[in-house]
């Protein structure tokens, strides 16, 4: 089955996206016709998702090279790796714009030829990434959904999930939601409970859109309900949840909040699954300790945004921001955490699922890629 969703819409010199600022309410593609475009839609969260991220921009700068000439390879190369290294300031933690960037060079370095062989090279090798990307995610659908059936030994499977990691995070199915959707077409998803995923919403907002599309049974819980559910829930198996960055050791970077959702799964002994594809791991980055965590607007902890229900209901989609705190606040308002490998029960990417060696806090992933 695959999914009803469609989130990134490329058709050979053309990219659209879908808004996910409007949704749950409202379906609008926006056109994304050059790297600033891109760079926008990936900064506003138009588009988010480590994967998602890495393919608009990629996405972005191969529609705006389809409307450029060059005089030179050498012009070509230029333009494009100013272009690439703008596109890698539109937010900091997710590796996965970093690798694609990395590639795309690395692509680009090796047609030197003439501009539009430098051009038709770059273009080609970003619709690779969003084919692979689909591809990938199939696989960790898979690969998950085994592991989960096999460690939990049970025929019906509860999950938890935190943010939104689905086909509106990816080119398609989904990581940690892929997951759910794998189990759900294999008939041995009973229930998927999801986080609302303060301060951005992104549970409540976008995966509850999803599960609602792909008429998944699904419930909707306050980020500081979980530990009360798996107390009174023993039928929940498993919490699974995305990834911005892997280090090398395991640490991850993770929506806000899914360090919490790590130590009450390691409390209630229950397992916490990280999703993720390869080019999310950073075997470069020893440890968690490294990772640059981006600070976002106090604004979104302060006000809540919205629209409000009587446009809601018409269709009119008229915004509204309520000040929930004293103006005179402060607020931290990091939008990832790391979650320390010792309380990761497992990774799983599209080349299989890692585990930790017997007595070892740590995961050895780069041998587990090997």
């Amino acid at each position: 089955m695959s999914s009803r969703l469609q989130a990134i819409l490329w058709v050979r010199p053309r990219l659209r996206i879908l808004n996910q600022l409007l949704l749950p309410h409202r379906r609008e593609y926006v056109e994304i016709n050059n790297s600033r475009a891109g760079h926008h839609a990936i900064a506003s969260m138009q588009t988010r998702g480590a994967p998602a991220i890495a393919i608009v921009a990629a996405l972005s700068l191969a529609a705006e090279l389809c409307g450029l000439e060059f005089s030179s390879a050498a012009t070509a190369q230029a333009h494009i790796r100013q272009q690439l290294a703008y596109l890698s300031t539109s937010r900091p933690t997710a590796v996965n714009l970093f690798d694609a960037v990395r590639r795309l060079n690395k692509v680009v370095d090796a047609a030197a030829a003439d501009g539009a062989d430098v051009c038709a090279a770059y273009v080609q090798a970003a619709e690779a990434m969003l084919a692979a990307d689909i591809a990938d995610n199939r696989a960790i659908g898979t690969h998950g959904a085994r592991y989960i059936a096999e460690t939990a030994g049970a025929s019906s499977i509860k999950l938890l999930t935190h943010c939104n990691t689905g086909a509106l995070a990816t080119a398609g199915h989904g990581t940690a939601l892929g997951i759910a959707r794998t189990l759900h077409e294999l008939n041995v998803l009973s229930h998927v409970y999801f986080t609302e995923t303060r301060p951005y919403n992104q549970g409540a907002r976008l995966t509850a859109f999803e599960l609602l599309e792909e008429h998944i049974p699904s419930t909707l819980v306050c980020d500081s309900a979980v530990s009360a559910l798996l107390q009174s829930d023993p039928g929940i198996q498993a919490i699974v949840v995305g990834a911005d960055r892997v280090a090398a050791n395991g640490d991850t970077a993770n929506k806000i909040g899914t360090y919490q959702l790590a130590i009450t799964a390691h409390h209630h002994n229950r397992l916490f699954i990280v999703a993720a594809p390869s080019t999310s791991i950073d075997l470069d980055m020893p440890s968690g300790k490294q990772i640059e965590i981006e600070q976002r607007d106090p604004s979104e902890i302060l006000v809540q945004s919205g629209f409000t229900q009587s446009s809601v209901a018409t269709g009119s989609l008229e915004p509204a921001s309520v000040q929930v705190a004293p103006l005179e606040t402060r607020a931290w308002n990091p939008s990832f955490d790391v979650t320390p490998a010792a309380l990761i029960s497992a990774i799983v990417t599209e080349k299989g699922v890692i585990t930790k060696q017997p007595n070892s806090s740590e995961f050895d992933i780069k041998a587990a890629l090997s």
